[in-house]
């Protein structure tokens, strides 16, 4: 048994020294002190990077099908009336979202941006004061209401009884309102004076849009839009405008739900019109997002970059809309993103390579301290017996 523990004695990599052998130092001292706070720091970093998160990020093909797109949107148009501007979506599949108004909120503000009104959509509410009825004549008691819709009717029994009804239909006919005075319900309801009322004013439209997962664009405009020969335009006639301000400012915009990390470039960017007209064009490359953190929730979302450009009226050129439009198209390539925490082996790995690394520095400069310190003093007697 003695030879046994003698054999285990030999294997000892760490032999002792007697104390009494020992030669501390101040020098060795300080070092010491200062070793025991690196020591410290390094490891309390170290415990940070193991109790927190990392992130790994993974490139993917996008394999996902009649998926589709929430896209969230917060302008403002320092210089358009509500009255003014509509929102139109379409896409390459051929869904079209014309003069969109569900989900969306539209506030009037003044020049210095103070809410002056917040509405759902559309310019006032029908005023029914002896209105003009569709056979001719004016609205009796106990009669049922039905405007004309001045040709524009789908069939002979249908209605328009609001002005915004008449422009409706004259929109799905591809026909332009060239005088709404000229219409009873748009007379009735102060269509032109509202206008009027409301120019030099400011629009704030927020909202979303759910549409296809496809490539698309929508846009913000003047006017109400509708289709003449397959062609996608605006009628401005009926607001009797020459120009029309486009300057804006990009509260928000993001295509799906917020996940951690996530950067949208359109944020807070804001455009000032120069030129008296022209239409200013985003081109944005959607890439499909997925964030899963460490709780296994999943977030489906996405990344966009962009580019833009400004496009004026220049000679020999058709007339460009004027408006704000956004371009977008979707990378077949998806990112994941995966939140996880980093191996405990990996953790202890690091400390004891925090420990023995800064130990063994501070040997080496110990070492060189003290030795240093012998030979200055070595040096120093010497001197004197000469």
């Amino acid at each position: 048994m003695e030879g046994l523990l003698g054999k285990l004695r030999k294997l000892d990599a760490y032999p002792k020294i007697n104390e009494d052998f020992y030669n501390r130092t101040l020098s060795g001292g300080l070092i010491t002190i200062a070793t025991s706070i690196i020591m410290f720091l390094l490891f309390i970093s170290e415990l940070r990077l193991y109790l927190r998160p990392i992130t790994e990020t993974k490139l993917l093909v996008d394999t996902s099908r009649g998926e589709r797109l929430r896209i969230n949107f917060d302008i403002t148009f320092p210089a358009l009336s509500c009255s003014v501007v509509s929102l139109d979506a379409m896409d390459i599949s051929g869904e079209e979202h014309l003069d969109v108004k569900h989900d969306i909120i539209k506030r009037r503000i003044d020049t210095v941006g103070n809410v002056i009104e917040v509405r759902q959509d559309g310019i006032g509410a029908p005023k029914i004061e002896k209105p003009l009825q569709r056979h001719g004549g004016r609205l009796e008691h106990n009669e049922t209401y039905c405007g004309s819709c001045y040709g524009a009717e789908a069939s002979d029994n249908d209605c328009c009884n609001s002005c915004e009804e008449v422009r409706e239909a004259y929109r799905k006919k591809g026909w332009g309102m060239s005088n709404p005075d000229l219409i009873d319900q748009c007379k009735r309801e102060g269509f032109l004076q509202k206008i009027k009322d409301e120019d030099g004013e400011g629009c704030n439209i927020y909202g979303f849009l759910d549409v296809n997962r496809v490539a698309g664009n929508f846009h913000f405009a003047p006017g109400k839009s509708f289709q003449q020969s397959n062609v996608h335009v605006h009628d401005l006639q009926a607001f009797q405008k020459e120009s029309f301000n486009i300057s804006h400012k990009i509260n928000k915009i993001a295509f799906g739900d917020y996940f951690p990390g996530v950067v949208n470039p359109l944020d807070g960017i804001q455009w000032i019109q120069d030129a008296p007209y022209g239409m200013y064009q985003y081109f944005i490359k959607v890439v499909p997002s997925v964030y899963n953190d460490i709780n296994g929730q999943k977030i489906q979302s996405n990344q966009f970059s962009v580019t833009e450009h400004f496009r004026t009226d220049e000679l020999g050129r058709v007339q460009a809309l004027p408006g704000v439009f956004f371009f977008y198209d979707l990378s077949p390539i998806k990112v994941t993103f995966t939140e996880e925490h980093v191996p405990f082996l990996h953790f202890l790995t690091n400390v004891c390579a925090i420990v023995g690394g800064v130990f063994t520095v501070s040997g080496i400069m110990d070492s060189f301290v003290y030795h240093g310190q012998k030979a200055i003093k070595k040096k120093m007697e010497i001197g004197k017996f000469n």
